[in-house]
């Protein structure tokens, strides 16, 4: 298991194109502990956000499939072969439950894959389960 340096949020890269999903999420993760969340509404300003000099990678991303320019399954693919970014866990959270993009998304090596539920309750608990995959199982990059 990994700790952060105490007092450090862990840093979450939400590729999200919908505003109302991307708010529900965000208020969802932030709600349990302190987050640093950076949002990008397509994979294209994902990878170019991931790749900027200096940038601060994050310790997860929270990746959507459907999405303009370059898709989730797209940028899922480029994030797992590229080395410097391949061992930051990503964790799609999709409206689909299509079971081809359930097995495709394993496929590309996603850690792990929620279904965005209608109700609000239910949205939360599956934004909040993120957290508990990424506590309990996940690799941090070096910074």
């Amino acid at each position: 298991m990994i700790t952060l340096a105490p007092g450090r949020p862990y840093r979450v890269l939400l590729v999200e194109d919908d505003a109302a999903d991307a708010m529900l999420i965000e208020e969802a993760l932030e709600e349990k502990a302190q987050r640093d969340i950076v949002r990008v509404d397509n994979g294209e300003a994902a990878l170019e956000y991931l790749r900027a000099e200096g940038a601060l990678m994050p310790d997860l991303i929270v990746l959507d499939l459907n999405m303009p320019r370059m898709n989730g399954q797209e940028l899922l693919d480029i994030i797992k072969i590229d080395e410097s970014l391949k061992s930051i866990p990503v964790v799609v959270l999709t409206t689909s439950a299509a079971p081809d993009d359930v097995s495709g998304a394993y496929r590309r090596h996603a850690n792990a894959y929620v279904t965005k539920p209608v109700q609000l309750d239910d949205f939360t608990r599956a934004v909040q389960s993120i957290d508990s995959f990424y506590l309990d199982t996940a690799l941090t990059p070096n910074d």
